[in-house]
């Protein structure tokens, strides 16, 4: 996927900065995230309408810490420092950054103190999100300071005739209200850029990559009947017609009723559903902690997709829906792992397929519209997204087949009472999840000693980051006395009422 003159972002290392090519998107312009030592040359060769400098968890000042090539401010394109990448900025300009004497972390007041385009629209006195030790002392020659808060000096400064911008706090995040205005005003107004991108537009161009990636191979699809998988096959159809194969691993770690579903949803995709419950059930005997959950499935996913090859003697590449987000939460070079996903930090070193991924770079709210513009089924592009591993992460412990069926009867009452009350479009997941401890309880005047059932339920935009739902207490009321009655082995529900950050959406 690119683009003529995208923006790009520079990436120091933080781990939700990537929240930055979300904000960007949003003001419908396209960008791609890049490493923060990607050579100035390289970077004037894909003649950029704009750079980001991102956050990172560094001190700018520290040895070893990612510095910032003096000559990426040479190129003649505008660019935005922020927190971290606004040091990188200031330091590379030869301006002092230091430890600030009062570390500034969540909420502040920006009090705008001069006129400048980059804070055009933004209230004075008006709420951002701060998270930063350091700070830069004195402003670069040529730079004016715009903005403070009580703590911070240099919350925002400007060199208009570089085009240089720098803030210490952090627009990305939903907590600044004005944020996206502040990217509004560096991508509009000051770098002139025409706000013209879709993801639906791209679909000639995804399908031309897809067919050039295969070559005169055949390629198979690792479907799943969740939305990434199924736009990944859409595209992967239009690009290879029938030499593209589709498989379903039932690992025995989905949910109620899933593969069926999935047969009845893809009856247009040659489909073969591997039977592969035991082996993996075997795999993950006794393993409790969920990053090696995660490798085991990741591993074994590949070595089914492996053993598949007897079939299709011609398949030499693996098509996969893998998105941003799990791109971006398996980590990188710089960047912090939050957890492996079995598509991308799960996958064993000795994979024999070729890799294409044509959803690699979408969230999913832009995977969604993509699914949309190819015509796929409604009740398809808004399901709840279900993670890879599947209820193995929605077990915490080890994962048995007594507590497959327990987590799985009380998933499917979590989401059927959603359903019911109407808000499966309105919220980005809802599930349940079996911890690995007893609680004491009593059903029908006897003594239980059984499990609790965690109930989750989020809204979100992309999964980058969520809100914990404020379900109605009737709903929660009907969930737990269903759970309750109906699944043996269960004796308590709690609800969840964490958001991400500080916790992920799944478990584990």
């Amino acid at each position: 996927m690119t683009a003529e003159h995208p923006v790009l972002v520079l990436d120091f290392g933080a781990q939700y900065n990537q929240l930055i090519a979300r904000r960007v998107r949003e003001s419908h312009v396209f960008c791609e995230v890049i490493p923060y030592d990607t050579p100035p040359e390289v970077i004037r060769a894909r003649a950029p309408s704009a750079l980001v400098l991102s956050g990172g968890p560094d001190s700018v000042y520290l040895p070893g810490a990612p510095r910032l090539d003096p000559m990426i401010l040479e190129l003649g394109v505008p660019v935005l420092g922020i927190c971290y990448g606004f040091q990188a900025m200031a330091l590379a300009l030869g301006a002092p950054v230091e430890r600030a004497p009062l570390r500034e972390y969540g909420k502040r007041q920006l009090h705008v103190r001069a006129a400048c385009e980059l804070l055009a629209g933004v209230p004075d006195g008006d709420q951002v999100w701060m998270s930063h030790g350091d700070r830069v002392k004195d402003v670069p020659d040529g730079f004016r300071i715009v903005a403070e808060t009580e703590d911070c000096p240099v919350a925002a400064a400007c060199d208009d005739r570089r085009r240089l911008y720098g803030v210490q706090f952090h627009p990305e995040v939903v907590h600044t209200p004005h944020g996206q205005r502040v990217f509004h005003n560096f991508l509009e107004r000051l770098a002139g850029i025409k706000p013209d991108w879709h993801p639906a537009q791209d679909i000639a161009a995804r399908t031309a990559e897809i067919r050039e990636a295969v070559g005169s191979d055949d390629a198979i699809i690792a479907l799943s009947g969740g939305i990434d998988s199924a736009v990944a096959a859409a595209l992967a159809a239009r690009a290879l017609g029938d030499r593209l194969h589709a498989i379903l691993v039932d690992h025995g770690l989905m949910r109620a009723g899933e593969v069926e579903e999935v047969r009845r949803a893809f009856t247009h995709l040659d489909l073969t559903v591997l039977e592969e419950a035991p082996v993996f059930l075997s795999a993950l005997a006794g393993v409790t902690d969920p990053e090696a959950k995660r490798k085991i499935i990741g591993r074994e996913f590949i070595r089914a997709f492996e053993r598949a090859l007897t079939r299709f003697p011609r398949a030499r590449v693996l098509v996969q829906g893998t998105v941003y987000p799990d791109v971006i939460e398996s980590g990188g070079r710089d960047g912090r792992t939050i957890k492996s996903h079995h598509n991308v930090g799960g996958l064993p070193d000795d994979v024999k397929f070729r890799l294409v991924e044509p959803l690699r770079w979408l969230f999913k709210d832009e995977v969604r519209e993509l699914g949309t513009a190819l015509g796929l089924p409604e009740a398809l592009v808004w399901r709840q997204p279900f993670p890879g591993p599947g209820l193995a992460i929605r077990i915490i412990g080890a994962v048995t087949e007594d507590k497959l069926a327990m987590v799985r009867a009380a998933d499917s009452i979590v989401r059927e009472e959603i359903r019911k009350a109407g808000l499966e479009r309105k919220i980005w997941q809802a599930f349940a999840v079996l911890l690995d401890m007893r609680a004491v309880g009593v059903m029908g005047d006897e003594r239980t000693y059984g499990h609790p059932v965690v109930v989750r339920a989020v809204e979100s935009l992309d999964g980058m980051t969520a809100d914990w739902a404020a379900l109605d207490p009737a709903v929660l009321d009907r969930i737990q006395a269903r759970i309750i009655g109906a699944v043996p082995g269960v004796n308590r529900v709690v609800y969840d009422v964490t958001s991400k950050p500080p916790g992920t959406i799944e478990w584990e």
